[in-house]
């Protein structure tokens, strides 16, 4: 088979497309068994109709759906989510619940809708000014809950950075735009393994350490997606030395990745060790930003077979009401690698959704 034939007809993929929307817009826990309790505070991480990272995450698969098949009920999906959410009122503002501003500043570039505007606005304000730091004026991986005080996550750039870009890009406000560009300075100075090109899950200023320096699936597939996505959101030019920093620094990150890949076309939740579980939404991340980073020119062609056999990976985790196996649920900082081979594994939103973002970029292979 050619590297740059589909495996898969067209309407195969469209079909896993409907089902993963589907599953992720009817997602609810019932049990109530993956809930949050944080002294009291009961956060939600599982069904869609919340506000929070897992649910800005597959707001933006979807979107991005929608971007390039016009699928008017993707378009639906998301503006019955916002819908809903105004109507309830916004959550408190944390890291986490950053993450729909992005998908919202999409929206609004697209509607024009003026309702949107205050919201992004005042939680990029919120962001630039009152969002607490670390030293070295970090983000400080600010939760529902834990304080996180002092202590960088590579989650951060996706769940906050990104919007911000975008809002930047999008208003008009540089200083968003250089906040978002430092940020990530930030981040690939404390958190990028020299070593190997992968990415600490974490680092504490408090003790200065990677605490159990756990080069975790999902957290680097942030990474994976994040520096494309910013390329692409600032429409940063070659030659920019932004640009050419954070593709050397993917770049790095992909090759290990290569190496680390296991037959079955999925990664393992501790990247570099056999014995932790097979991780689909990591994969599912990875896919993406790989592809999506071939295309663009930013890395070798030479990886987009290994973003197609993860995506085989993925199709192979799809189960038939369109949920997406083998998916961690959200995980905490570990200060041991044990920590990460015990977090249980459930149908998460950001599995289906991250499933969509990778078969989203994989339909460019048809064109």
């Amino acid at each position: 088979m050619s590297e740059n034939k589909p495996f898969i007809e067209k309407k195969e993929v469209l079909n896993y497309m409907d089902k993963l929307i589907n599953n992720l817009s009817q997602i609810k826990d019932e049990s109530g068994e993956f809930l949050l309790d944080f002294d009291g505070l009961i956060v939600d991480d599982k069904s869609w109709s919340v506000w929070n990272w897992p649910q800005g995450v597959g707001l933006y698969g979807i979107y991005r759906f929608w971007e390039i098949t016009k699928d008017p009920k993707a378009y639906n999906v998301v503006m019955d989510w916002f819908n809903d959410r105004l109507e309830e009122g916004a959550p408190p503002k944390n890291v986490n619940t950053m993450a729909p501003l992005l998908t919202l500043a999409y929206l609004y570039e697209e509607t024009k809708d003026k309702t949107y505007l205050p919201y992004l606005e005042e939680w990029a304000e919120w962001v630039m000014y009152d969002m607490p730091r670390t030293t070295d004026d970090g983000l400080q991986h600010m939760t529902y809950g834990p304080e996180n005080k002092n202590q960088l996550w590579d989650d951060t750039l996706m769940m906050t950075v990104l919007p911000l870009a975008k809002i930047g890009k999008l208003l008009n406000r540089p200083e968003y735009i250089e906040e978002a560009k430092k940020q990530f300075l930030i981040h690939i100075k404390y958190l990028a393994d020299k070593k190997t090109g992968l990415w600490f899950h974490g680092w504490t200023f408090e003790g200065n350490h990677n605490y159990a320096e756990a080069l975790w699936g999902r957290g680097n597939c942030w990474i994976t997606i994040a520096i494309p996505e910013i390329i692409e959101i600032l429409d940063l030019k070659k030659g920019d030395f932004f640009r050419e920093f954070l593709i050397d620094t993917l770049n790095s990150q992909v090759k290990e990745l290569a190496k680390l890949q296991d037959e079955s076309g999925l990664w393992h939740t501790l990247l570099n060790d056999k014995t932790s579980y097979l991780e689909s939404s990591a994969t599912a991340g990875f896919a993406y930003g790989i592809l999506k980073s071939v295309r663009k020119r930013y890395i070798s062609p030479e990886y987009k077979e290994v973003a197609v056999k993860a995506v085989k990976g993925i199709i192979n985790e799809i189960s038939e009401d369109g949920a997406v196996n083998k998916v961690s649920v959200g995980t905490g900082m570990g200060d041991n690698l044990e920590f990460y081979k015990e977090i249980k594994t459930t149908t998460m939103p950001y599995g289906q959704s991250l499933a969509i973002t990778c078969l989203t970029e994989y339909l460019y292979s048809y064109v």
